[in-house]
């Protein structure tokens, strides 16, 4: 199961919209980068702050997001 901890929602940072761990990288700009063609690979090594579970978590939560089931884990 992906760790949701990586994903948060702080109304300081890009105006509440989730985030990956408390950094200015919105979940929707990640879902952007694979929606592309991108690779977790690609995305990591373009963008060394981000690390593989935080690409995988950003799915996860947007798949819990589309599918109705409660997200409860996002701080």
């Amino acid at each position: 199961m992906p760790d949701l901890s990586r994903i948060t929602v702080d109304p300081d940072i890009c105006h509440g919209k989730p985030c990956v761990r408390h950094m200015r990288w919105p979940v929707e700009v990640i879902l952007d980068m694979v929606s592309s063609g991108m690779q977790i690979d690609e995305i990591v090594a373009d963008h060394p702050e981000l690390e593989p579970e935080d690409i995988i978590a950003s799915l996860h939560y947007a798949r819990l997001l589309v599918s109705g089931e409660p997200v409860r884990q996002v701080a």
